[in-house]
Order: structure tokens, then C-alpha cells, then sequence
């Protein structure tokens, strides 16, 4: 009868040991494990579902019912008078965008229209970029440029904004323009190199009048609005 020498013996006993805690840790097959993940083919593994449906079918968007379509622009009526051009325009963006909504609108304005205001008087030529359309801010731009040409700057303090209204909506080309009358309080001061006050009052609070119009392309993804156009109100 052959003996197994203690070489051997060890060998076998740490075999069994891990044998035991592979077995723990993996646990057994039962039968119910999921495939392991074959990236080449998920893509083209389809459900019972799906593989039953005709593959030359397309889902197209359910008609709206008259209910479902007042519903829609029940926020546009409270904010507009149904029946008056504004309310007309205001529906006719809803339409081209089902997300809009006029409220969130002034409020993304309101916002806006500081951030634009502080980046001109700091001559921010980033956040204006974000915020106003091509030809918009080349006029910003040439103004600043003009502006540090002659060694001024703006001292600005924004108090707040007390009436933001729109005025008018439509859509134009798939694009959607909104033109809002802003009345804001601002503190502005324009020096010279010398430090000297040539236009405004850094003491006094302003109040400024204006209407901006933004825009938006309804087709395309990029949800922001975009100043267009401005002008002072008399």
C-alpha cells in the first residue's frame, strides 16, 4: 500500500479547501442565470414582442383631440386673452413646440436679459455670445470694442427688473419670436481713463425701458432662446 509523502497530501487538502470557497462564493447553476454579454450581438438579439411585430412598421403621432388640444393651451389662455393676436401667437409657438410655456418663458427672460445687461457693462464677451444671435452681438461686441478703444468702463449695479410683458409672439419660418417690454432698476456710471463719471450716476437708480425680442428655432434640438433684436423704449 503506497503512502502519499506530505508534499502531496498538502497539495490535495488546499484543493479541496478551494474547491469549498469557489463554490461559496460562485454559488450553483440553476439553470435560470442570464447569458453572459456578447456586445457584438446585443444589438441584434430582439424580444418575443418585437420579433412578432413587421418590421416595415413606423408608430406614427396619434391626432390630438379637441379635449386634449384646449388642454394643451390652457396655461396660454390664463397668460393671454383667447381670441386676441398675442394669444394667437403664443398658440401657434405651442403648437411648433409642445414644451413651451410662457411663464417658464418670462422667467428664462428675466434672467437673461441681467446676465446681458452686466456682460455688456463688463464687457463679458463670452456670456454674451451664449445669449444673443450673430448679428446681435456684433453690434454688443463693436460697442465694447469702442468703448475700451477710448479707456472707459461702465460701473453697473443691477437693483432687479419690475415688469417683464410680452407683447407680441409668432412664428416665422419655424422659428419662434417673442418680444417682451422690460422695465428694470439699474445703478450705471460710465468713466473716463480718468476715473472721472461722463455719463450716469453711480449714486441713483435708473429706471430703463426696453424690448427685446428672442428666438428660437423650433426644429432644431438646442432648447435656448436667443436675443434678436433690441431697441429703447421713448
Amino acid at each position: 500500500m503506497e503512502f502519499f509523502d506530505f508534499g502531496t497530501l498538502f497539495f490535495l487538502v488546499a484543493a479541496v479547501v478551494i474547491f469549498f470557497q469557489l463554490r461559496n462564493v460562485l454559488g450553483r447553476r440553476t439553470g435560470s442565470e442570464r447569458p453572459p454579454f456578447d456586445p457584438y450581438t446585443a444589438g441584434r438579439t430582439r424580444s418575443k414582442d418585437a420579433a412578432a411585430k413587421p418590421e416595415n412598421v413606423v408608430s406614427l403621432p396619434r391626432k390630438r383631440t379637441a379635449a386634449e388640444t384646449e388642454e394643451a393651451f390652457a396655461a396660454i389662455d390664463l397668460f393671454a386673452k383667447p381670441g386676441t393676436d398675442l394669444n394667437k401667437g403664443l398658440r401657434s409657438i405651442k403648437e411648433a413646440d409642445a414644451s413651451f410655456d410662457p411663464k417658464s418663458f418670462v422667467d428664462g427672460a428675466k434672467m437673461a436679459y441681467e446676465m446681458i445687461v452686466m456682460a455688456y457693462a463688463d464687457g463679458d464677451r463670452k456670456t454674451l455670445k451664449n445669449l444673443l444671435s450673430r448679428e446681435v452681438y456684433d453690434g454688443f461686441v463693436a460697442a465694447i470694442a469702442d468703448r475700451e478703444k477710448r479707456n472707459e468702463k461702465i460701473q453697473s449695479s443691477f437693483v432687479g427688473i419690475d415688469k417683464a410683458d410680452i407683447v407680441s409672439a409668432e412664428m416665422k419660418n419655424g422659428e419662434a419670436h417673442i418680444t417682451l417690454r422690460i422695465v428694470s432698476e439699474l445703478i450705471s456710471a460710465t468713466r473716463d481713463n480718468a476715473g472721472a463719471v461722463i455719463d450716469g450716476d453711480p449714486e441713483t437708480v435708473a429706471e430703463v425701458k426696453d424690448v427685446w425680442t428672442f428666438a428660437r428655432d423650433t426644429r432644431s434640438k438646442d432648447p435656448n432662446w436667443k436675443l434678436v433684436a433690441t431697441e429703447e423704449e421713448d
